[in-house]
């Protein structure tokens, strides 16, 4: 029943999800995770995190309500 934001359909392996989470979840104060290749973060934080995403290339939009 809690929000979180995920992140899917990134061009990274294991290691590569593992480290922008870890980034993210510094970025956003937040807890979270890496499973089944999304990164879970823990709260509404699509702006910042979607920023974030742009500011290392990747294209980004948000999705869902």
């Amino acid at each position: 029943g809690k929000t979180a934001t995920v992140i899917v359909g990134l061009p990274l392996n294991g290691d590569g999800l593992k480290q922008l989470a870890k980034a993210l979840k510094q970025r956003c104060g937040s807890g979270g995770s890496v499973k089944e290749g999304a990164i879970i973060i823990q709260g509404d934080h699509r702006q910042v995190i979607l920023d974030e995403i742009k500011k290392k290339g990747y294209k980004a939009k948000i999705a869902g309500g």
